[in-house]
């Protein structure tokens, strides 16, 4: 595979992105940022500093991904999401040291959607489009669109 990062994208001296990677047009990667081959990042996105993104992670355009994110394989961010410092997603089920229990199953997080700091979102959920995660909760289930969750487990607020 080829590195495909685009003219006018900035890719910090001090950021790792390994080769067979895509990166969109005036796409911000600061430093301490590793991605992995494969991994998609679109246009516009700002990927701030000691953030992961794995190979089979996908990241839309204008979405911005503050400090601390780490993107497992599996992770897809739609178009014009934000994710606040240190927010966690999962992607194994049942996780084992040295022992894959199954298939990893990555989180969306649909257009617009965000989440604030130092939430954890849990395998497979979806969290719909316009939605708002708050600071610190754990998502364990699917949120609908256009709504505020907070809390553990995260519950509904209200409907933006």
């Amino acid at each position: 595979m080829t590195l495909k990062i685009s003219r006018s994208a900035s890719v910090h001296e001090l950021a790792e992105v390994q080769p067979g990677c895509a990166i969109g047009a005036r796409t911000r990667v600061w430093q301490f940022v590793v991605v992995i081959s494969g991994a998609r990042i679109g246009e516009d996105c700002n990927i701030c500093s000691h953030v992961l993104v794995e190979g089979k992670a996908v990241i839309g355009d204008r979405v911005t991904v503050k400090s601390g994110v780490q993107l497992w394989d599996g992770i897809t961010l739609e178009n014009d999401v934000f994710v606040g410092p240190n927010v966690t997603f999962t992607n194994d089920l049942f996780p084992r040291s040295r022992a894959r229990s199954g298939e990893l199953v990555g989180a969306t997080v649909k257009s617009g959607a965000s989440i604030g700091g130092g939430a954890t979102i849990l395998p497979g959920v979806t969290i719909g489009a316009g939605s708002m995660v708050g600071a610190g909760a754990v998502v364990t289930r699917d949120v609908p669109g256009d709504t505020v969750v907070v809390g553990n487990p995260a519950l509904f607020v209200r409907k933006l």
